[in-house]
């Protein structure tokens, strides 16, 4: 039986250093939850915080085929501990599961070229403003599927106002393009970048991730990025990031 963990201690212990800002989220209580058989002590952990689910520890089939109560997504990513764990995901899976590339940016970045990022806000074309995500901005993000993930993992406004922070791009009092928190830890975010199809190519994306940059660095939070695809990184790199390395997930459909 898997249950529900309340002793982080035991977790922080499977998951070891891992530098990944969701797990701290889970480790910390800040968002997220962890998973675990019913052993004392855990041999097997599972983190989930939004789309994510991490696993560590000794494999586990029970554990790796377990969806929480209340759970209705279709769609997450499995990110193995090891081969292991990822040969483990293959074969509950199946065809439901294929294996993907992401891109893990480093995260001791010790000083962002400042000035640098204030020109990148400032080169943004005057048909275009940038705002810090409020109330409306939050219905407007959560109203369209592309912009959701800016403050989906928050429940509710409240929470995000609490917790959350980000930058969108307005034309038209349109949202067009944003750089917001996936995800909250103690100390920092997880960055979610996007833009709209159609505004794609402009710059945007690089202007709100500027902002949102010089946003966390005036509160003392660490904007934590990782990354989807190459572009994703070499966007990053512009900002002042530096890649890390490839690590292997599985996409789950119908899950």
């Amino acid at each position: 039986m898997i249950r529900e963990m309340t002793d982080t201690s035991a977790a922080a212990r499977l998951f070891g250093d891992w530098q990944e800002s969701l797990l701290w989220s889970c480790l910390e209580g800040v968002m997220g939850k962890l998973y675990a058989p019913e052993q004392n002590p855990p041999l097997s952990v599972m983190a989930m915080l939004g789309d994510f689910v991490y696993f560590a520890g000794k494999p586990d089939r029970e554990l790796v085929s377990f969806k929480p109560d209340g759970c209705r997504k279709d769609f997450v990513i499995m990110v193995p501990q090891n081969d292991a764990w990822g040969e483990m995901i293959r074969g509950v899976y199946g065809t439901k599961a294929t294996g993907v590339t992401r891109y893990a940016i480093r995260k001791d970045t010790e000083k962002f070229d400042q000035e640098k990022l204030r020109r990148v806000v400032a080169q943004l074309p005057e048909e275009y403003s940038l705002s810090l995500i409020d109330e409306k901005y939050y219905e407007l993000c959560m109203a369209e599927e592309w912009s959701r993930d800016f403050v989906a993992q928050f429940e509710n406004y409240p929470m995000f106002e609490r917790l959350g922070l980000g930058v969108v791009a307005v034309k038209d009092g349109r949202i067009v393009s944003g750089a917001s928190s996936y995800s909250r830890y103690r100390e920092g975010i997880e960055i979610e970048i996007g833009t709209r199809e159609e505004f794609r190519r402009r710059g945007l994306a690089y202007a709100c991730g500027a902002r949102l940059i010089l946003e966390c660095t005036a509160r003392n939070l660490y904007p934590s990025w990782d990354a989807q695809n190459k572009w994703s990184v070499a966007l990053a790199e512009k900002l002042g990031y530096q890649f890390s390395h490839e690590y292997p997930v599985y996409e789950i459909r119908g899950y």
